[in-house]
């Protein structure tokens, strides 16, 4: 199972819901949300996964945006089967599972993100008797050793550059090969943060360079991240002209024999290629999420859980 991980924003929370909505990703693929604040499209992503019979997994305390270091008691209250509540374990962990306990809410429903080894005490003490209903943690021993059942294999997989014209000098690159090994090392699953990584950010700026981050599948299923780069990186000037320049290395790339990473929403930016229409940095974020996550599905539709589906 897929566990990709997301902070609530706008174009993130898009990408969700519209995966959703057209059926592009199954059962097999628990995006889990830290929400960075409770907005309209938060709710509207939670309805289209309660409507495709889908769960999500929604951080009940999370470490950044307007919940950061304040009470996130709020979260509580929206209700949804779709839901799975989630628990960092960090500083304000054990508060939340008290308010979980005073709403019925039982531990072994949680998914928990064990990613600090400060908390691997604390994670043992309340799971004690008891396993939650998946943990997200590192490659450490430590960790792994603290936890019995149910690991998901959670890790950044996105080597971030600082501006986006220093992709260039690594326009193409590994991404993961979890896929492919997690269920013989034991885990239930794998997660990392998509093509946006760990790092949190407020705001955004008008870039020099346009980049569109790619996740494809090799010959030998290992998966691999291209990076699309504008040329004109002098200013922020035509950033329309700078996405064209992109999209269009994009296009050149596909046509040399990349028709087995089509997905719909790489379909989308080839046609944005063909017809030259820019359609804003946040929508090109957003269908870059919406293919590594509808590969993925494929993946394990195909390769993973094929015997399942065949009952």
């Amino acid at each position: 199972m897929y566990f990709p991980y997301f902070r609530g924003r706008q174009y993130e929370l898009l990408a969700l819901k519209e995966l959703a909505q057209k059926g592009l990703i199954s059962k097999y693929v628990i995006p889990v949300v830290e929400p960075i604040k409770i907005s309209p499209t938060l709710k509207n992503t939670i309805q289209s996964f309660e409507k495709a019979d889908l769960d999500l997994a929604m951080i009940l305390n999370p470490a950044v945006g307007d919940f950061a270091d304040s009470d996130a008691s709020s979260l509580l209250e929206i209700k949804s089967d779709s839901i799975i509540p989630a628990v960092i374990f960090n500083e304000s962990a054990e508060e939340t599972f008290i308010s979980m306990e005073k709403l019925g809410m039982n531990k072994n429903t949680v998914l928990s993100v064990l990613n600090n080894q400060d908390y691997v005490d604390y994670f043992k003490e309340i799971y004690s008797d008891d396993d939650p209903a998946y943990v997200l943690l590192p490659d450490e021993r430590r960790m792994r050793r603290a936890v019995k059942e149910n690991k998901v294999l959670f890790e950044d997989k996105f080597n971030k550059q600082s501006k986006n014209s220093d992709y260039l000098k690594c326009e193409d690159e590994p991404f993961s090969e979890d896929h492919i090994f997690f269920k013989d090392e034991g885990y239930k699953g794998f997660g990392d943060y998509s093509i946006v990584g760990d790092n949190y950010e407020e705001g955004g700026f008008s870039p020099r360079a346009v980049a569109i981050h790619i996740v494809y599948l090799s010959d030998e299923n290992e998966l691999r991240i291209h990076h699309f780069v504008s040329d004109s990186n002098y200013d922020i000037a035509d950033v329309a002209g700078k996405f064209y320049e992109a999209v269009t290395k994009l296009l050149d790339w596909y046509n040399k024999g990349q028709e087995r990473q089509r997905t719909n929403a790489l379909s989308t930016l080839i046609d944005y290629a063909q017809k030259g229409y820019y359609p804003g940095l946040p929508t090109i974020k957003k269908l870059s999420i919406m293919h590594h996550l509808e590969l993925i599905n494929k993946y394990l539709i195909t390769e993973v859980y094929q015997d399942e589906m065949l009952h």
